[in-house]
């Protein structure tokens, strides 16, 4: 049986953990690297209150997070449609396509809200038509539009 140390990371340690996190190591590894390079220290009641203390504030702003987006999202879904005006060729099909940064514009125009593009899916749209994109606010929270794509 190995004994393990406990220790709270100063500073983030690649495949380790964060900084402010609990671990357990070998011993060598906190003797030899980890404290001397000021990038943990040891377990004490007062660090382990701190830790505590930060984990609690930091579930605090999650849930906060977590509320503004629920209601950004039902902000967003009392949209009917979001409409995206492009040129039309032949067969309704669109020069170009529809990208999440027009998707972006176009719910800034409607609503005023600022929304990550990197958060929004989208299907493939070359044709004029109505589709529905999915717009991920939180790590829980998805909200679901329609986008109709129109003749400008």
């Amino acid at each position: 049986m190995v004994k393990r140390v406990q220790l709270v990371l100063t500073k983030d340690v690649s495949k380790l953990g964060k900084s402010g996190d609990l671990v357990e190591v070998a011993p060598g590894y906190a003797r030899n690297y980890l404290i001397p390079q000021s990038l943990a220290t040891q377990v004490t009641p007062g660090i382990l209150k701190q830790v505590e203390r930060r984990r609690e504030i930091e579930r605090q702003r999650q849930l906060e997070l977590k509320q503004q987006a629920e209601e950004q999202k039902s902000a967003l879904e009392k949209l009917v449609k979001v409409a995206i005006a492009k040129q039309v060729g032949e067969n309704e099909a669109i020069f170009g396509t529809v990208t999440t940064q027009d998707v972006v514009d176009a719910i800034q125009a409607a609503t005023g809200q600022t929304i990550d593009r990197r958060g929004i899916t989208i299907p493939d749209i070359n044709h004029l038509g109505t589709y529905k994109a999915d717009i991920k606010l939180h790590s829980e929270v998805t909200a679901k539009i329609d986008i109709e794509v129109v003749a400008s």
